[in-house]
């Protein structure tokens, strides 16, 4: 009888051992997915990170739990965001820019992170190099400084009279020096003046439209969370200005800017879910590549260039990836 109670006992402990590894090897990842930009001001993004998830067999809720942050496009806020994801003990954190790859960095050298989109990770000290990262960061890149001088270069065939340019950017954002730099070089080969204008609060894109009346005869923008969140005032006032625009982001294209060159920044949170996989599945940052773009699009609005009383060149609409009618 004794011998008979041990062995249900026995058996009872081997059950419950069974069961709690089971629950164990089921635990459920949870990722951070994190923007600096406010996530109404990108919805594009959030989107295609989802459904690269999808892609991949990761249904929310399910087999994945995701935590989605934003600093509303006030970067200022972005350590507590991280130090708060650090506390819930995220599997991953996906950073939707250099704001929050950086952020990330400063709370963590354990946590895995994914960079969506970097204009340059091995200067901003993210990764050792593209190819060999070697510590807790990899992802996507956008590097690609060259895109702000073609973005002038495409404003002039579009205008060909185009000899003053305001230029929107955020000092204090990475990679706005370089692509400054850039644009500046295009600018002295044909011989056109530009106006740098530093946006580091959203009330300066309403005063800075109003110091422009007359001033210059369109506008460049270079990657900035706080024009991306504001994006859609950027674009009432330069069509109020009548003004050609050519932007840095596809978003502002779809909601009814002139002209984007680029890289299409949602392909690339897409794209970031293959990593999410990736490390999921066992794989070490420190030996996933930095994914380097390879293909950039041109998408033409023709309605936004009809309400400006613009004529889009034969030339340069026969290059369009998209045309937007």
């Amino acid at each position: 009888m004794r011998s008979a109670c041990c062995v249900a006992v026995a058996g009872t402990l081997a059950s419950l051992c069974t069961s709690v590894q089971a629950q164990q090897s089921t635990k459920i990842p949870r990722v951070a997915y994190v923007l600096a930009s406010s996530p109404s001001a990108v919805p594009a993004r959030t989107e295609a990170f989802r459904r690269g998830l999808r892609e991949l067999g990761y249904i929310e809720g399910k087999n994945i739990v995701v935590e989605y942050r934003s600093a509303e496009g006030a970067p200022e806020s972005l350590p507590a965001l991280m130090t708060e994801l650090v506390r819930l003990k995220v599997d991953i954190i996906v950073s939707g820019g250099p704001e929050s790859t950086r952020a990330a960095k400063a709370v963590t050298a354990t946590i895995p992170i994914i960079m969506t989109q970097d204009t340059d990770p091995v200067a901003n000290g993210f990764v050792a190099g593209l190819a060999r990262p070697g510590g807790n960061i990899t992802g996507l890149s956008n590097l690609a400084p060259e895109l702000s001088g073609k973005r002038l270069e495409l404003l002039k065939e579009t205008l060909p009279m185009l000899s003053r340019v305001a230029v929107f950017g955020t000092s204090t954002g990475p990679g706005n020096t370089k692509a400054l730099k850039e644009l500046e070089v295009v600018a002295g080969t044909f011989r056109m003046k530009l106006q740098y204008l530093d946006i580091l609060n959203p009330k300066d894109i309403d005063h800075t439209f109003q110091a422009l009346k007359g001033q210059v005869e369109g506008i460049v923008t270079l990657a900035s969370p706080i024009l991306n969140s504001n994006r859609r005032a950027v674009l009432q006032l330069a069509m109020k200005s009548r003004l050609a625009a050519i932007y840095h982001n596809s978003l502002y294209v779809e909601d009814g800017g002139l002209m984007f060159y680029g890289v299409n920044v949602a392909e690339l949170d897409r794209r970031a879910a293959t990593y999410v996989d990736k490390i999921l599945k066992g794989a070490k940052p420190a030996d996933l590549s930095v994914e380097q773009p390879t293909k950039f699009e041109l998408v033409i609005n023709l309605k936004a260039a009809k309400q400006i009383g613009l004529t889009i060149p034969p030339n340069v609409l026969a290059r369009a990836d998209k045309v937007i009618k």
